[in-house]
C-alpha cells in the first residue's frame, strides 16, 4: 500500500512545474479527450443544486470547478486548491470570467480551510500524486459538512485482461507524446508508473472507510481506465 512517490520527495512539484503550461492540451492527447466525459460523469454522480459549494482539491486548471458552476450558477462560489503555483495561475487566466472562485495553492494534506464547510468535495487525478492518502482523505472528511459528499475521479485497474493489454501498450507512447509536446519525457513517464503503483479500487474503499466514509461505493468507467468514488460523511 506504500505509495511510489513515498520516496521521492519533491518530484511531484518538479513534474508538474515541467508540465503545468500545456497541462490541458496533454490531458487531451493522453485520453483522446476522453477525460472531458469522466469529469461531466463526475458532476452528473454528484448532482449539485444552486445553493450548494464545493471544494475542488488538485484542481488542476479549474475543469471540475467550471463544470460545477456552468451545472448551477454562475454565482456560485467554489474553492479551487492545488500546491502547484503554475497550475493555479493557469487556472485563473482560463476561468477569469468566473468572478466567484476562490484559488488556494495548498497540499491536499494539510488544507488552510475551516472545518464542515463544503457540501462536496472532489478530488480528480490527484490523490495518487499524494504522499500519504489517509491524511487526504481526513482533510476530506474534515472540510466537509455533515451530509457532505466526497467523490474521487482517478485512474484504476482495468477489469478486462484483454483490454488492460492494449491499454499498456498505449501507455508506452504517452512519454514519446509528452516529449514532442511538452519537451520531456520524463514527467510522463513518472504519470504512467504513478498510475501503475496506485491502489485499487476496493483498497481505495477500505481506505474511505477507516477514514469515516459512510455509504461508500465506487462505479467503473471504460472497463476501470478510471473510477469514481463516493462517500459521505454522517
Amino acid at each position: 500500500m506504500q505509495q511510489y512517490l513515498q520516496n521521492r520527495k519533491g518530484l511531484v512539484q518538479g513534474v508538474f512545474d515541467q508540465v503545468f503550461d500545456k497541462y490541458d492540451l496533454m490531458n487531451d492527447f493522453m485520453s483522446l479527450g476522453v477525460h472531458r466525459l469522466w469529469k461531466r460523469n463526475l458532476i452528473n454522480m454528484m448532482n449539485p443544486s444552486k445553493n450548494q459549494n464545493l471544494i475542488d482539491v488538485a484542481c488542476g486548471t479549474g475543469d471540475i470547478g467550471k463544470l460545477f458552476l456552468d451545472s448551477t450558477d454562475y454565482n456560485n462560489n467554489i474553492t479551487c486548491v492545488d500546491p502547484n503555483k503554475g497550475m493555479i495561475k493557469k487556472g485563473k487566466a482560463k476561468l477569469s470570467n468566473y468572478k466567484n472562485i476562490s484559488w488556494i495553492i495548498s497540499k491536499a494534506e494539510k488544507l488552510p480551510l475551516k472545518e464542515n464547510s463544503f457540501d462536496f468535495y472532489t478530488i480528480s487525478f490527484g490523490l495518487r500524486n499524494a504522499t500519504n492518502l489517509n491524511k487526504v482523505l481526513s482533510e476530506a472528511y474534515r472540510v466537509l459538512k455533515p451530509g457532505g459528499r466526497f467523490l474521487c475521479l482517478e485512474f484504476s485497474k482495468i477489469q478486462n485482461e484483454n483490454f488492460e493489454y492494449i491499454y499498456k501498450q498505449y501507455s508506452k507512447l504517452i512519454p514519446l507524446v509528452g516529449k514532442y509536446i511538452v519537451g520531456k519525457k520524463e514527467p510522463y513517464e513518472y504519470l504512467i508508473k504513478s498510475i501503475e503503483e496506485f491502489v485499487n479500487q476496493d483498497e481505495l474503499l477500505e481506505l474511505m472507510v477507516s477514514n469515516n466514509f459512510k455509504k461508500c461505493n465506487y462505479r467503473n468507467l471504460n472497463n476501470g481506465i478510471v473510477s469514481i468514488h463516493s462517500g459521505w460523511k454522517i
